[in-house]
């Protein structure tokens, strides 16, 4: 898969990932079942395309997070749309996403613009644009747990989905930028170590955000 191709189909998940508002929109079971999974399924795919990026040496305990938050988070959704198909089960389905799926949401997102803000292959201001987005949905999820509600902390939601699919529309038309995927900058990385010594500089890599 070219790295075009790679960049297509990561921003085509990132926008099929949102088929799950199908049955929050419409409360049709019929309509929900089909896009709760596919839109569990676009969540899963998207760590598994995008770690060709992000798998360098420096990143690949953060890309193992960011890939096992992803995974039960479309685990999580796939087992809300088959909770539909059960008519007793499918109240659940709610509580799922409310109090469970959010959690691995917002990990996975930090990971994720973490590991784009560190690989460069996107402009920086993205991925700065999503942990800030990202950060404002954990502390509007924090104050729900306390039922402290306010129509300002709902705001807060938006720049997360603006964020998303600006970055999905970003891939689709501009692609990844492969002279900074992770495993050439790793090389770099590596070999500008190798002239600067083994002297009392940090290892690459072993901050959050760290290049």
């Amino acid at each position: 898969m070219t790295s075009r191709q790679r960049s297509i189909w990561v921003g085509i998940m990132i926008i099929l990932a949102y088929a799950m508002l199908t049955y929050t929109i419409t409360g049709n079971r019929v309509l929900g079942i089909p896009t709760d999974i596919a839109s569990g399924l676009a969540v899963i795919f998207i760590p598994i395309l995008m770690r060709p990026m992000f798998d360098a040496p420096g990143n690949r305990g953060l890309n193992m997070a960011y890939m096992a938050a992803r995974f039960v988070e479309g685990a999580l959704m796939i087992g809300g749309g088959i909770m539909l198909a059960v008519p007793a089960c499918a109240a659940y389905r709610n509580d799922i996403y409310q109090f469970v799926h959010i959690w691995f949401f917002i990990a996975g997102a930090m990971f994720f613009y973490a590991l784009l803000y560190r690989t460069k292959v996107v402009p920086r201001y993205i991925p700065v644009w999503g942990f800030l987005a990202a950060l404002g949905l954990l502390l509007v999820t924090v104050m729900n747990l306390f039922a402290i509600t306010n129509p300002f902390l709902e705001v807060l939601v938006i720049p997360m989905i603006l964020n998303e699919l600006f970055l999905a529309i970003w891939l689709m038309v501009k692609g990844l930028d492969v002279l900074n995927d992770g495993p050439k900058r790793a090389s770099t990385l590596n070999a500008d170590r190798c002239l600067a010594g083994s002297g009392s500089a940090s290892t690459p890599g072993t901050t959050f955000f760290q290049e």
